[in-house]
């Protein structure tokens, strides 16, 4: 069994997850505007893209950023214009918005499916390196 290519192996495919789980993200942030019709003009939906995908040389650290528009947060919550700043929160009349839930569910499912991943390979890779630490060591 050839440690480097297994520590090489492990790597690359923590690269091809990131790499797939940001273009995954930007589709299903879009599928679920689309389904929820939180699409008016199309700016929010147009607004939605990747802005940093910082990885070191061995992928064990990254720092991934997307970017939209700030009034996505509000259809997500379902709150906005129909409540004045420093209400509150009684308005008078029946609240009308609604959550839109776009970004958080979907979100914090994918999160959680890329930091079970990274634990399972990284704890792999670590498991490969052991054996070779140990036997430079004497034991």
């Amino acid at each position: 069994m050839d440690r480097v290519n297994d520590t090489a192996a492990a790597q690359q495919q923590r690269y091809e997850y990131v790499t797939a789980f940001n273009r995954t993200m930007i589709e299903i942030w879009k599928e679920q505007m689309v389904k929820l019709g939180v699409i008016g003009k199309g700016h929010l939906y147009g607004s939605v893209r990747l802005v940093n995908d910082d990885r070191n040389d061995k992928v064990t650290a990254i720092m991934l950023e997307w970017k939209f528009l700030d009034y996505g947060v509000y259809q997500d919550r379902g709150t906005g214009r129909e409540t004045p700043r420093g209400n509150p929160g009684d308005i008078g009349r029946a609240k009308v918005r609604e959550r839109r839930p776009w970004l958080s569910k979907k979100f914090y499912s994918s999160y959680c499916r890329i930091r079970d991943f990274f634990a399972d390979n990284l704890g792999r890779e670590f498991c490969a390196a052991v054996p070779r630490i140990l036997g430079s060591t004497g034991f």
